[in-house]
């Protein structure tokens, strides 16, 4: 299952959904959108229209406000656990994350408990960005690995594939964390619990369409979260 948290990206939709879908047929697509009122909802009800007799691959988890990525996150996590999905996907849907690299993400996988599409191990690497998010991306990641104390290059990167078995590990009821840090969050509690992770290098290129959801709000959450993450 690839989960796809959006809030606004209709224009994106309408392109990934149906590359997605050529990439392979062996994993299903949902959307889980923050009530956008741009129709972003009625791109991913098209689609799981048209997809209806090939098993359903697309569907949407529909939200009447927007409540940021980690609140997104959980209930799209909820909803697969509770349909008997094997594992779960993160990814945007501004095509940051391309599509080319999630089939590396997945043939990965079964080998580990969870992986982590990195920016930061040899391969990986980031293509359109200006210099302070440079800082502000490796900067967090680095200070994330002295705190926490792990040897994860990747911290904060939202491109991560995770096992069943290794969510339901992870105490996501608990889960404090919204913005920034919520990727964080998640990879700790996963190391926390004896999961064994796997860094596979991505590209990672600056969205396409729309703007970006990052704020010096959201950045300044994470130094700060990070110290109540160990706690």
């Amino acid at each position: 299952m690839v989960v796809v948290p959006t809030y606004n990206e209709k224009e994106n939709l309408t392109a990934l959904i149906p590359k997605l879908l050529e990439l392979s047929p062996v994993f299903d697509i949902l959307v889980c959108d923050d009530g956008s009122p741009d129709g972003s909802q009625d791109v991913v009800r098209l689609w799981a229209q048209k997809t209806e007799g090939h098993d359903k691959q697309v569907h949407l988890l529909a939200r009447t406000k927007k409540e940021g990525l980690g609140r997104a996150y959980l209930a799209s996590f909820e909803w697969a656990l509770n349909r008997g999905y094997a594992a779960v996907i993160e990814m945007d849907a501004d095509f940051s994350h391309r599509p080319h690299d999630l089939v590396r993400i997945i043939e990965a996988l079964p080998a580990y408990d969870f992986i982590v599409g990195s920016r930061y191990v040899p391969g990986g690497a980031t293509l359109n960005w200006g210099l302070i998010r440079k800082l502000i991306s490796r900067g967090g990641s680095l200070y994330s690995r002295l705190i926490l104390g792990y040897p994860l290059r990747d911290w904060t990167g939202g491109f991560n594939a995770w096992k069943a078995s290794t969510l339901m590990k992870m105490s996501l009821s608990t889960v404090q964390s919204n913005g920034y840090s919520f990727q964080i969050e998640l990879k700790y509690r996963a190391l926390r619990a004896d999961c064994r992770g796997h860094e596979v290098p991505i590209l990672f290129e600056d969205r396409r369409v729309g703007q970006s959801k990052m704020s010096l709000k959201i950045v300044l959450e994470a130094f700060y979260r990070v110290w109540l993450i160990r706690s």
